[in-house]
């Protein structure tokens, strides 16, 4: 059997899709392909992984019920106060669906197309503005990535019609950094229009199953995909 027909028949097409699924696209399509569509390499946890997940139930205890932080966060506890100082209903690991009408839809709809997921998501309905966090446990914010920032206040601006302005952020909880970024509902149509055209990509590439390697320094050292002559390690 050949590693084309081990898919199912969910994993052969390109929705629902998420910032990190379109992002691993467009890394590499190939790796993409071996990893997510065929799922020949599974995922494998990783200390960093792990520590990120306990990070995160560990910013969602603290603002969403009130516990005590874990001691190991200790060092996030003033950049998760300022967060939690600011008016407005608290929603953590908030869930958001759309449908390809961008209707607002739950997370696990049949007919999802698009997913994100905020870490924190603040909602002043007198002042019509949301913040929304991600939380990252990456050391640095230097390679951050603003992609993610405009898809999840697109999907605010869809989730609740009231909001006219959002707020949001990459908060690098170790090197207590933020990148942050302001948009309005006017941006929709232009921000949109962009993200249906990498999505238009990478449905392609279901389609035609084409799915051209992207070799880059990270080929060697990272890549699990022996086959591809990027390799290096085959």
């Amino acid at each position: 059997m050949s590693l084309k027909h081990t898919a199912t028949a969910s994993s052969m097409s390109a929705d629902p899709w998420s910032f990190s699924k379109i992002k691993s696209f467009q890394q590499c399509p190939k790796q993409f392909y071996h990893e997510k569509v065929i799922k020949q390499y599974p995922f494998k946890m990783t200390d960093a992984i792990r520590y990120g997940d306990q990070f995160h139930k560990a910013a969602e205890h603290y603002i969403k019920d009130g516990a005590e932080l874990d001691k190991r966060f200790a060092y996030a506890k003033p950049a998760l106060d300022r967060l939690n100082n600011k008016a407005g209903d608290k929603l953590c690991e908030y869930r958001m669906g759309l449908t390809r009408r961008l209707e607002p839809c739950s997370f696990y709809a049949q007919d999802v197309w698009f997913r994100g997921i905020a870490d924190l998501l603040i909602l002043n309905e007198d002042d019509r503005l949301a913040h929304v966090v991600d939380y990252k446990t990456g050391k640095s914010a230097r390679y951050a990535d603003r992609g993610q920032l405009e898809l999840m206040a697109l999907s605010v601006f869809r989730h609740f019609p009231y909001i006219e302005t959002v707020k949001a952020a990459l908060l690098f909880v170790v090197s207590n950094e933020m990148v942050t970024e302001k948009y309005i509902r006017d941006d929709e149509f232009r921000l949109w229009s962009k993200w249906f055209n990498d999505f238009k990509s990478m449905r392609m590439a279901y389609r035609n199953e084409v799915w051209n390697p992207n070799p880059s320094g990270l080929c060697k050292a990272w890549c699990p995909v022996l086959e591809c002559p990027h390799n290096g390690r085959n």
